[in-house]
């Protein structure tokens, strides 16, 4: 097989895992949503950990983490366990379509993103498709009579993530690895306290690793689905083009509300209709689009 197929084949693997992770979570609807990511952090750094020091670069994984970059990814593990635990919370209380249509959005907001944070220039076509975009956000909102905070704050956050890594001149194994080892003692001292009984009345919940076999196993598993997909994404992005890999993760929202509205039932309004219509079809013109001008450039570079 060639480097591009094994690639492509790895991105297949990525999307999906992300895709059909509601049914993972699923599982784990009686746990509390913290127990969840902490978890989900430590058994995440325990195989990262693993791999580094298989790959011989435990060294420099501790230069990163206590060097010049710390700030930066201090702010990503922020950003990226707020992502997490809105997107493990919307899969244990129903709401896996307003999850989904987050990850749709995600790439037009990242365009904006992109011109305000980065001075990126914004093409027409790309403008139309943020427009209709936001249009299908009103219109959403207008509909349901309230707005899919579910959905923007997903698009957001992982936009916001995106930003602080394009700024991080490290590899994205060693940064992920980083940011769960910095989350680590929060999800310690979280387990800790709650393990001792001694959280405020209002967090208070059973503790569930180590109590059933199954949950457990669960949870240690939740650090795989993590780590794994992460590192394949990696090996994906070497290989294989940036719109291929772009168009590829379309895959994953696709997933996810399939899962939402075949397996969950999850209710799917009109107004959900007409607006994920509106955002395929933003979709389309800015893939279109940027395809269109990657080949150009390509054309120029020959």
């Amino acid at each position: 097989m060639s480097e591009w197929g094994k690639g492509f084949w790895a991105m297949i693997g990525v999307c999906l895992t992300w895709g059909l992770s509601p049914l993972f979570y699923h599982q784990l609807a009686d746990v509390a949503v913290i127990e969840v990511l902490a978890h989900r952090t430590l058994w995440s750094l325990v195989l990262f950990l693993g791999i580094l020091g298989w790959q011989g670069r435990l060294g420099e994984f501790r230069r990163t983490l206590f060097g010049p970059f710390l700030p930066r990814l201090a702010f990503a593990a922020t950003v990226i366990s707020i992502n997490w635990g809105i997107f493990i919370w919307a899969v244990q209380a129903g709401y896996v379509v307003e999850s989904s249509l987050g990850y749709y959005i995600f790439p037009l907001i990242a365009v904006v993103m992109g011109l305000v944070f980065f001075g990126e220039k914004l093409l027409a076509a790309q403008g139309v498709a943020v427009l209709i975009a936001a249009l299908a956000v009103i219109l959403l909102t207008w509909g349901l009579g309230v707005a899919p905070w579910i959905s923007l704050s997903l698009a957001i956050s992982f936009a916001l993530y995106g930003v602080v890594k394009k700024s991080l001149p490290v590899g994205p194994v060693l940064s992920v690895a980083c940011e769960v080892a910095i989350l680590a003692p929060l999800a310690l001292g979280w387990l800790l306290a709650q393990k001792a009984g001694i959280m405020p009345a209002a967090l208070a919940h059973p503790v569930s690793f180590g109590t059933d076999m199954r949950m457990s196993l669960l949870l240690a598993a939740s650090g795989v689905i993590t780590a794994v997909p992460l590192v394949m994404f990696s090996y994906a992005s070497r290989r294989v083009e940036m719109s291929t890999l772009g168009l590829m993760l379309y895959l994953n929202p696709t997933l996810q509300f399939l899962c939402a509205v075949l397996v969950f039932g999850e209710n799917f309004t009109r107004w959900h209709m007409i607006a994920f219509a509106m955002i395929w079809l933003a979709l389309a013109i800015y893939s279109a689009s940027a395809l269109i001008g990657q080949r150009a450039e390509a054309r120029r570079n020959a």
